[in-house]
């Protein structure tokens, strides 16, 4: 019996010890829950993709009572002279071009001088722009013959009225435009807006380079610019000689 025990002491020296389990290794896994089965006969609606809120469009651009007025007696009196014009409508920041036969040929938004008028400051065209008011910010109503020049930095531009500083050129790109919208004016689909130059009258640049570029070249074109608070007739006081006539 002794020889018998002396054998079992053996065999478990011959038996290796169970390995040390870590601490974190000890805790028992949570179960992973089990996934609900769909209902038989019915199938998991797929999520709907959020519909994009759709910004407001710019409407379509109409001539107003007032451009379509100075478009009839321009027509009508051969006053720009066998050659293309084109209408500002300040009041709707709208501008109007046409051929040299009066066809509409476009109808696009415009940015006009931040401070509402009809009259340029006297000497505003010797001025540098840090040296002007805030007052003497408008475009200036009138009629003008515009013709492509160069403006500080080499820049071409069209002059609308070269002794006052007014062109007409396609919105900048440079920091100070972006900071102040300007692009962002230009598409909203109100004229509310749109004034934030310091008189000059900035356009899509599309717009300026495929059509109103190739058409001004050369002799250029004339410009009408509507008021913003004189009467009509003032400005154009051939409207007014054909009111009487019309009387």
């Amino acid at each position: 019996m002794i020889q018998g025990l002396l054998a079992l002491a053996g065999l478990a020296l011959l038996v290796p010890p169970a390995a040390a389990v870590p601490l974190q290794d000890a805790k028992p896994k949570a179960a992973a829950p089990k996934k609900a089965a769909p209902k038989k006969g019915k199938r998991a609606a797929a999520a709907k993709p959020k519909a994009a809120v759709a910004k407001p469009a710019a409407p379509k651009l109409q001539p107003s009572a007032a451009t379509l007025r100075v478009q009839d007696w321009v027509s009508s009196a051969g006053d720009n002279h066998g050659l293309p014009y084109l209408i500002v409508d300040k009041p709707h920041a709208a501008l109007f071009l046409y051929d040299a036969h009066g066809k509409q040929l476009a109808a696009v938004p415009v940015l006009i001088g931040i401070a509402p008028g009809d009259d340029a400051t006297p000497g505003i065209g010797a001025k540098q722009l840090s040296e002007i008011g805030p007052a003497e910010k408008t475009t200036p109503a009138g009629r003008y013959l515009a013709k492509f020049g160069l403006a500080i930095g080499k820049e071409r531009v069209l002059w609308v009225d070269y002794y006052t500083s007014v062109a007409l050129h396609p919105v900048p790109t440079g920091a100070a435009a972006r900071k102040e919208k300007r692009r962002e004016r230009l598409a909203s689909p109100t004229p509310d807006d749109n004034r934030i130059t310091f008189g000059c009258i900035n356009v899509p640049s599309s717009f300026y380079a495929k059509l109103l570029s190739p058409m001004y070249k050369g002799k250029g074109g004339y410009v009408y610019v509507l008021p913003d608070s004189k009467p009509i007739e003032e400005v154009f006081p051939a409207l007014h000689v054909r009111s009487v006539a019309a009387r």
